[in-house]
């Protein structure tokens, strides 16, 4: 009987087969990675729409959340102040929510007549600017006749073949007319809402207020047992408060600036009213952007009903938006670099999507929002890169 022997078969013969290719020699397979990318980057952009979904369906319990919070750091260091001369929490708190009603109802009345005097002016404002419009298009010299010769010279121009044309039907729709019962009904009912708005967010600050560290308190618990997330929970808190106080520290400050500046300057130019107008221009600068803008039309209106003349009322708006460029540019600015340190891009895109989402209550609350994403995220090491974002 033979023995049997081994026979090693050719690599490429067809009776063998090849042998088994070690672990290392596998190939990397980057498309399982890519789509597990791609799952987690649906998911996200799916989670950010919902989010921004529910903010906007919430908008009003949102915004009277964010603006009871703001009054509550506003006013936070007076009650503290009270309380550290032995007056009891609740009490301070009181005190000072009715002494701002009581100095925002007494500002009200001291300039009672001037805002009387603007609403009584409204109707008669429209009509002078309607005509001088009217008679801006019908001056000979004027541009905009000069215009509509050259329409009619063109339109002769181009019309004048011997070909006969046929008449076009011209259908005019019939808008309903301006009924001055449902402008005021609507009125009455947006200003019913924000009331009641007001109202909501007062008694937000109270209980925030009368309550104290209750709530700081209770999310040092909630941040669990160990004493690393008790310290970094206390100083997150820490930081938002200081924060946003110095924020607001700021806008009380540039916006008086703006209301003196512009007092000054409607006094020196003579504009009627020039008190009313200051307050309102310092109270709309709060929002950003949108505040001054408002405020430049508003008084250039104001300066073309007194004075009759376009030169008045753009001398008037310009100066009004020249005061918040420069308080902006100088004041704000240092002042925000001091306090935050945020970026200007990450700041003006946060204003644009917030402005979008909320409107002007949005545009008010974005840049408070983006502080306190700041200060979380840099204590947080996952966020590290929104801080990085965020920062200067």
């Amino acid at each position: 009987m033979l023995p049997l022997t081994a026979v090693t078969p050719e690599p490429g013969s067809a009776s063998g087969a090849l042998p088994p290719a070690s672990p290392a020699a596998e190939p990397d397979v980057p498309t399982v990675r890519v789509a597990t990318g791609a799952r987690g980057i649906a998911l996200t952009i799916l989670a950010a729409i919902a989010v921004a979904g529910a903010l906007e369906l919430a908008q009003t319990f949102f915004v009277s959340l964010l603006l009871g919070i703001l009054v509550a750091y506003t006013l936070s260091p007076l009650v503290a102040y009270l309380e550290r001369v032995r007056i009891p929490r609740a009490a301070a708190t009181l005190i000072v929510i009715l002494g701002v009603i009581g100095a925002i109802g007494f500002g009200a009345y001291s300039l009672r007549g001037q805002l009387q005097s603007i609403i009584e002016q409204l109707p008669e404002a429209a009509r002078t600017f309607a005509g001088a419009i009217e008679r801006l298009g019908t001056n000979p010299a004027g541009n905009m006749q000069k215009m509509q010769s050259a329409a009619a010279e063109v339109e002769k121009a181009t019309g004048g073949s011997s070909t006969p044309r046929k008449s076009a039907t011209h259908v005019v729709i019939d808008q309903p007319g301006f009924k001055l019962s449902q402008a005021l009904l609507a009125g009455s009912r947006g200003a019913l809402g924000f009331l009641g708005q007001a109202v909501m967010v007062l008694f937000l600050a109270f209980f925030l207020l009368a309550g104290g560290d209750t709530f700081k308190r209770k999310l040092v618990r909630l941040a669990g047992p160990s004493l690393a997330n008790k310290k970094i929970t206390v100083k997150i808190l820490d930081d938002i408060n200081e924060s946003i106080q110095r924020y607001l520290f700021m806008l009380l400050v540039t916006n008086a600036l703006v209301a003196v500046l512009a007092w000054v300057t409607f006094r020196w130019i003579g504009l009627a009213n020039a008190g009313a107008w200051a307050v309102a221009f310092g109270v709309l600068h709060v929002v950003p952007y949108l505040g001054p803008g408002v405020a430049a039309a508003a008084t250039g209106m104001a300066a073309f009903m007194q004075f009759e003349s376009f030169s008045m009322a753009f001398l008037v708006g310009g100066a009004t938006l020249v005061i918040a460029t420069v308080v902006g540019t100088f004041v704000t600015t240092w002042m925000t670099g001091r306090i935050a340190k945020m970026n200007p891009a990450a700041v003006f895109i946060s204003l644009l999507f917030w402005g979008w989402l909320w409107g002007v209550w949005g545009m008010l609350l974005s840049i408070p929002i983006v502080v306190i994403v700041k200060v979380v995220s840099q204590h947080i090491e996952q966020l590290k890169s929104v801080a990085e974002v965020l920062g200067e």
